[in-house]
């Protein structure tokens, strides 16, 4: 038997079937209600409470990459992936600063806001950009790592399983649309953070506490400038992961990731009103501050048990993960998450995290499946066909997700052809997508003196020079020259903050030497703009409480940096 597949007992498989009648049966009870606009189908006619926008938010997020590429991630380099991941604070910059102005704006779309802000070439390239990274990545990628997933962890046949993971959710999205999504989360977001928490606590206890935990990884060195693998900021010439481009660069697709991608920002636009969205921000970045904690820490975990030789789980760990003799790094980290559910879990919890693996895969595709559909409806057919009766928005954006879902499938073929460099590539194209969206939406948003100009030529810029150094990297040019250095061999993390300054500093002179935007086009949809109902409206949907929780969230924020700095 292989050592990284799960054996599942009739208690685990009666745990996954009682998973799967809970969502059929809202699935079912959310088929009864007619979707008679395209606000009901996409936004769930913008009612949605703050319990069901954060879980959504956090349910969307979380997929393959974190259960199994985030372990994987923390059994090699530790600590230096968890910037990416302790971002709740961006949450809450979503919340509390563009809430407001995209409530105002009452738009569908991300797009849709860019073309009232600036002009509508700006919602052009943005839909267009956004709908070829969901399908050749986000979609794609998912579902490739799903069936990988369930092939590695039950065995079973990986197109049996990747086409079935499509169909079903697809299924229910094209159904019930945001409100299958945000319904199921609510079912899913649980499911997930028990059967990690179980993990987490087994893991530990195994080892010997927490203190064992931070004393075998901070002995294992990951590069030769002195840091270890609990090192957070790690030395300006570490190659992988320089402080200051895991910092800021981290932040800059994060802030492009949770405050202005459809992806995410469609579960706030759904909320009845600004006090519940940016409620909704608040509880989604409470769950944001647990990944860390229940993938990265629990790879970690995995990592300290092949160096516990008098341990039982540990010795099938280290058969499994294969410790290399030399540096002590593991050959196979990416089994780091099976091989603890199947060591740790007694019967019955391994059905739970079963459950949890497909809530992760099953959220993060009704998502995309849902933002994808919505993008196409509305800033490509609405506007092409602006009387299109709402009934028939509602069968356009069905037909659309179908459409998305072949796609997306039919680029998988690509994504195995191109084996190893699929994690360059993915990466490449958030290097593209995320300083030029984060800089006009950050400038469109702060500064009134943007203008259309500006927005304009920013997006055209800063994906050039995303889009050159993801051929150049294809390419990889064996020259070694200015042009090189900067478009190939410079660290990821860094080319994206020096691409997002240059977007900066690019749209603040094409501001001051184009027309300025009229008072009327941007009224409400920037600062210094909003009326004076607005700005009451805005200030009586806070209070104590929303500050006092905001205050905390920062607060841990602040205490990791601190700890593992």
């Amino acid at each position: 038997m292989d050592l990284n597949r799960i054996s599942l007992a009739s208690w685990d498989w009666m745990v996954i079937a009682l998973f799967f009648a809970a969502m059929v049966w809202i699935v079912w009870d959310v088929a009864r209600k007619k979707k008679e606009t395209s606000g009901d189908y996409f936004l769930d006619g913008r009612a949605a409470g703050w319990i069901a926008i954060g879980a959504s938010i956090f349910a969307s997020n979380i997929g393959t990459e974190h259960l199994i590429g985030l372990a994987g991630a923390g059994a090699t380099s530790g600590m230096a992936q968890a910037h990416w991941e302790i971002q709740g604070w961006m949450i809450l910059l979503l919340g509390w600063v563009f809430v407001p102005f995209y409530s105002r704006s009452m738009v569908y779309t991300m797009p849709e806001f860019l073309e009232k802000r600036y002009n509508k070439e700006s919602r052009g390239i943005l839909t267009y950009l956004s709908l070829a990274s969901y399908v050749l990545t986000k979609v794609s990628v998912t579902v490739l790592a799903g069936g990988l997933a369930l092939n590695t962890l039950l065995g079973i046949n990986f197109w049996v399983a990747a086409l079935a993971l499509v169909i079903i959710t697809a299924v229910y999205t094209i159904i019930g649309g945001m409100e299958s999504v945000l319904k199921t989360s609510v079912l899913q977001t649980p499911i997930l953070l028990v059967g990690s928490l179980v993990i987490l606590w087994l893991g530990l206890r195994e080892l010997g506490g927490w203190d064992a935990l931070m004393a075998t990884c901070g002995a294992q060195p990951v590069n030769n400038l002195g840091d270890s693998m609990t090192t957070l900021m790690r030395s300006g010439q570490d190659t992988a992961f320089p402080w200051y481009g895991a910092l800021f660069g981290s932040a800059i697709i994060g802030f492009w990731y949770w405050c202005t991608d459809q992806f995410i920002v469609q579960r706030v636009l759904s909320g009845r009103n600004q006090r519940e969205a940016r409620r909704g921000t608040i509880f989604g970045a409470y769950l944001k501050l647990l990944p860390v904690f229940l993938f990265l820490i629990p790879g970690m975990i995995a990592f300290a048990l092949t160096k516990k030789p008098d341990s039982a789980i540990g010795a099938q760990l280290a058969a499994a993960l294969l410790p290399d003799a030399a540096t002590g790094s593991l050959q196979n980290p990416d089994l780091a998450f099976p091989m603890l559910v199947n060591t740790l879990l007694p019967v019955g919890l391994k059905g739970v995290v079963i459950c949890g693996i497909l809530a992760a895969l099953m959220s993060s595709l009704a998502s995309l499946y849902n933002s994808s559909s919505m993008l196409y409806t509305i800033d490509i057919y609405k506007r092409r066909h602006p009387e299109t009766p709402e009934k028939k928005l509602v069968h356009i954006g069905r037909m659309a997700t179908a459409v998305i879902v072949v796609f997306g499938v039919l680029w998988i073929f690509v994504i195995q052809a191109m084996g190893k460099s699929l994690y360059d590539y993915i990466q490449s194209i958030q290097s593209l997508l995320a300083p030029a969206i984060a800089a006009v939406f950050l400038l469109g948003v702060c500064w009134k003196r943007t203008s259309a100009k500006a927005g304009m030529w920013t997006l055209i810029a800063g994906l050039l020079l995303g889009f050159t150094r993801l051929v150049t990297m294809i390419v990889n040019p064996t020259a070694h020259n200015a042009f090189t250095y900067v478009f190939n061999e410079m660290n990821v993390y860094v080319f994206g903050v020096w691409t997002f300054l240059f977007c900066i500093v690019l749209a603040i002179v094409v501001s001051l030497v184009t027309r300025a935007p009229e008072a009327a086009q941007i009224k409400g949809l920037c600062f210094g703009t909003a009326t004076a109902e607005q700005k009451a409206e805005t200030r009586a949907s806070w209070g104590t409480w929303d500050l006092v929780h905001t205050g905390i969230i920062l607060a841990v924020t602040i205490a990791f940096y601190y700890y593992f700095w």
